[in-house]
C-alpha cells in the first residue's frame, strides 16, 4: 500500500508540474511542446495504471479480512435429539459475511490459515457434547460428563488450514444439551490470521 501510494504521488505531482509549465509556457513550439505533450500522455498512462492498481489492490485486501463472532441467541436449552445438529449462532456481534447466521455455516472466502473457538453452557445433571467440525470432520471436541447439580462451561478451539470453500460449524452429539441465554455463554468464533 505504501509502495502504489508513493507512486501515486509521484505521478501526481509530475502531472502537476508538467501541466503548470504549460500554463507558463503556453506558445511553446516544435520539439518542446511536442516533448511535452508526450509526457503528459506518458503520465495519464502511468494515472490509469496506478488507479488499476489501486482497484485490484482494494478488491483482493477485502477477501483478507474474514472474521466473525456469535453465541447462541436464546434464553434455554437446545437438545436433546436424536442424531447430532448443526447449531445456529443467530446473534452475531461481528460478521464480515463468510458467517451464515440462518445455516450455521462459515464459509471459507481465501485459502489461508484460520482460528476458532467456542464455548459451551450446561446444567450439569445433562451431558454436553459439542465438535468443531470442517467439512463433515469432528476437529476437537468438548465434552460434560452429567454430574451434580450446577451450571458448567466448556471451551475449546483450533488453528485449521481450509481452502476456498471449506466449511466450518458446530455440532450438538445426540441426547445432549446446551444452554444460552442474555448473559451470551454460548459462542462460536473465528477469523483469518493469514492467507496462503
Amino acid at each position: 500500500r505504501l509502495i502504489l501510494t508513493t507512486i501515486g504521488w509521484i505521478v501526481m505531482r509530475s502531472y502537476k508540474d508538467i501541466h503548470g509549465s504549460q500554463r507558463v509556457n503556453p506558445n511553446l513550439h516544435g520539439d518542446v511542446a511536442g516533448s511535452q505533450k508526450n509526457y503528459c500522455q506518458l503520465v495519464r498512462t502511468f494515472l490509469f495504471l496506478y488507479f488499476i492498481c489501486l482497484f485490484i489492490y482494494v478488491l483482493f485486501s477485502q477477501g483478507n479480512r474474514v472474521a466473525f463472532g456469535a453465541n447462541l441467541g436464546i434464553n434455554g436449552n437446545v437438545g436433546h435429539f436424536n442424531t447430532e445438529i448443526t447449531l445456529v449462532y443467530k446473534n452475531v456481534f461481528s460478521n464480515t459475511g463468510s458467517y451464515n447466521p440462518g445455516t450455521g455455516i462459515f464459509t471459507a472466502p481465501v485459502k489461508g490459515v484460520y482460528y476458532f473457538s467456542f464455548s459451551g453452557h450446561n446444567h450439569s445433571s445433562k451431558p454436553m457434547g459439542l465438535s468443531l467440525t470442517k467439512n463433515g470432520v469432528k476437529m476437537v471436541i468438548v465434552y460434560n460428563h452429567p454430574a451434580g447439580r450446577r451450571y458448567e462451561t466448556a471451551t475449546n478451539g483450533m488453528t485449521l488450514q481450509l481452502e476456498v470453500g471449506d466449511q466450518v460449524y458446530m455440532r450438538l452429539w445426540a441426547h445432549t444439551w446446551i444452554f444460552d441465554n442474555t448473559n451470551r455463554h454460548s459462542t462460536f468464533i473465528g477469523h483469518l490470521l493469514f492467507p496462503l
